[in-house]
């Protein structure tokens, strides 16, 4: 059986050998970009604009995932859609680099985008529409996709199974975790049997959106499976639940020029917050062995953490049973 190498082994030299064994020449300049779970390099080159080199966390995705991932992509640039697609090079777009597979991107610039502003909302729902339309006409065929089953019921079971919740703690966060997840299946059950899963961003926050002043970039689609749209829409709202069905407004103006919006989806906004929230903690625990993980997560898996988790559910089962932003 074949052992994938771990990140510990991706040293400077390792990233940039892997450039030049595809002719791209580096200079040797190497900055580590802000990526957990994956490793991400800007990487000098000799001739022309830096390059953006991406090594896969080994064992994570098959090679078919990640490259369905990079055809989705290529897919939207296609239609003119701003995002960022892996470059082909030799021929392909997924290399292996002495037990590493990585992948190589052209250098974007751009600033977080100013979600505080409607016309950026509404500008981020306009390719958001457009990203969807392209996203609905063909699923996933091995990519997986967002249910309670992956995102809360797996990862629940990972923390209780390998004892991640304190002792003092392990009843109580038990209780509000399971209860939480009766709530979600709760929001979905309301939301009915129709809602569409399409291919999705995954995980659209403003820190996977560059801007510049043509408007956003969309960047690392590493998360990308099938789902319903409104999950690539809820983590665009903040603040309180006035503010954030204005801001649901000010989206789905854009959005709606580009594709249909089921508005039964709007019960899933607190579901896929809590599903989120579960996911995440388990996702930490899950790379608890990542040395790079200890380093920037040091308040994970301490007695505060999992006191405010246990807080964090109770108030995510209270706002599930509330109505949805919009009347249905």
């Amino acid at each position: 059986m074949v052992t994938s190498p771990t990140f510990s082994l991706l040293t400077p030299d390792c990233v940039m050998n892997a450039l030049d064994s595809l002719n791209c020449r580096s200079d040797g300049r190497l900055l580590a970009l802000n990526s957990y779970e994956n490793r991400v390099y800007q990487v000098g080159m000799e001739e022309g604009s830096p390059l953006v080199a991406k090594f896969y966390r080994p064992g994570r995705w098959t090679n078919e995932a990640i490259l369905e991932e990079h055809a989705f992509v290529q897919e939207l640039v296609e239609r003119e859609i701003p995002v960022v697609p892996a470059l082909v090079l030799r021929g392909e777009t997924l290399h292996t680099f002495e037990g590493f597979r990585f992948a190589v991107f052209s250098k974007r610039g751009g600033r977080a985008p100013e979600l505080e502003d409607r016309n950026t909302l509404e500008w981020m729902g306009r390719f958001l529409g457009r990203i969807h339309a392209i996203g609905a006409l063909k699923p996933f065929q091995h990519r997986p996709t967002l249910d309670i089953a992956s995102f809360g019921v797996e990862p629940l079971d990972f923390l209780l199974t390998n004892n991640f919740i304190p002792a003092d703690l392990d009843a109580a966060y038990r209780s509000v975790a399971e209860q939480a997840l009766a709530g979600v299946r709760h929001c979905f059950e309301r939301a009915g049997n129709n809602v569409r899963a399409l291919r999705l961003h995954g995980d659209c926050h403003a820190g996977n959106v560059l801007w510049t002043d043509d408007g956003p970039h969309f960047v690392d689609f590493d998360d990308s499976r099938m789902g319903p749209a409104v999950q690539d829409l809820w983590m665009l709202l903040s603040g309180e639940r006035a503010d954030m069905a204005r801001q649901l407004n000010d989206v789905l103006a854009g959005y709606e020029d580009f594709y249909d919006f089921d508005s039964c989806e709007l019960h899933l906004v607190e579901a896929l917050r809590t599903l989120r929230l579960i996911h995440y903690s388990a996702w930490l625990a899950q790379r608890w062995d990542d040395p790079a993980f200890k380093q920037a997560f040091p308040w994970f898996n301490t007695q505060h953490y999992w006191q405010d988790r246990i807080l964090e559910l109770r108030e995510q089962i209270a706002l599930m049973d509330e109505p949805p932003l919009w009347p249905i």
